[in-house]
């Protein structure tokens, strides 16, 4: 799995930890190991650049996802997977940091950077929240696989709550 992680926020960020937690939801999400992902790290303006450039609304947010060629996990165990560029996910610290201190259980900025990571990674797979099912189904996911990669890396405590709306 390529995956590149870029920071141009000037916030120091555990890069290692997106880069792990990126690469273990592709691969529970059996996405094809020669597929690529470039993850972005900016400040709270280029987001929020970002943010009303392509969804027209402003201020900053703490995600966005950039898909290329829309690839999709296999429908069928035994399928195998397409091989492709995944696209961007891009990250921004600052509002991270807040999310996660203003969420119920508090937890760090790394930390939802690191939910957000999948978040980011689910969206490159097709999956949205616009829906009460579609938001439970990936919400749902988003959860195993962060406790799946917590636990994998023998950190205690349940993920965080998304504060993803």
């Amino acid at each position: 799995m390529s995956i590149d992680v870029n920071n141009e926020s000037g916030t120091e960020v555990d890069e290692q930890a997106i880069l792990d937690v990126a690469r273990y939801a592709l691969a529970r999400m059996r996405i094809h190991p020669l597929s690529e992902l470039s993850v972005i790290v900016v400040d709270e303006e280029a987001m929020e650049q970002l943010h009303i450039q392509w969804m027209d609304l402003p201020g900053p947010t703490d995600v966005m996802s950039f898909p290329m060629d829309e690839l999709r996990p296999p429908a069928k165990d035994d399928d195998e997977p397409p091989q492709g560029l995944l696209g961007d996910i891009v990250l921004c610290p600052e509002v991270a940091k807040k999310q996660g201190e203003a969420a119920p259980t508090g937890h760090s900025m790394d930390e939802e950077l690191q939910l957000l990571t999948v978040h980011g990674v689910l969206h490159l797979l097709g999956y949205d929240h616009e829906e009460p099912d579609e938001k439970a189904e990936m919400f749902g996911l988003q959860a195993a696989i962060i406790d799946g990669w917590r636990a994998e890396r023998g950190i205690e405590g349940a993920s965080p709550a998304p504060t993803i709306t």
